[in-house]
């Protein structure tokens, strides 16, 4: 390592049911996000880089892994269509996001003790 390296541990969470696949992560987070951001599946999937059946099954995977509506969607027509976040998934999200944080907060702390004498060999333990 370098003279003064600074580490970081980082990991990635999600949660999956019993079966193994996924229910919700951070890729679907900056999907709802993106569909928050915009109104519409089409557009998030643009910015995301993403096709919109990419999104378009994976939200509809994850709303029933979790028996819950995501999205309130409007067909095109005149109006143009778009979508937009139900209550349910802004709780949801944010519930993710908390955890997501004390997570990232504890890991932190537990790298920390674990390999600071590894990292700064000269300091006191």
């Amino acid at each position: 390592m370098s003279e003064k390296a600074r580490c970081h541990i980082r990991s990635k969470l999600w949660i999956e049911d019993e079966a193994g696949n996924v229910i919700f992560g951070l890729g679907r987070l900056r999907m709802l996000e993106a569909i928050r951001q915009h109104g519409s599946i089409r557009a998030a999937a643009q910015e995301l880089g993403m096709s919109y059946r990419a999104i378009w099954c994976r939200i509809k995977a994850t709303e029933e892994r979790l028996g819950i509506r995501l999205l309130v969607r409007n067909v095109g027509g005149s109006s143009g269509g778009g979508s937009k976040l139900t209550p349910q998934a802004e709780h949801f999200m944010e519930h993710f996001r908390r955890v997501h944080k004390k997570i990232e907060a504890e890991s932190d702390k537990l790298f920390e003790k674990e390999f600071s004498s590894c990292l700064h060999p000269d300091s006191p333990d």
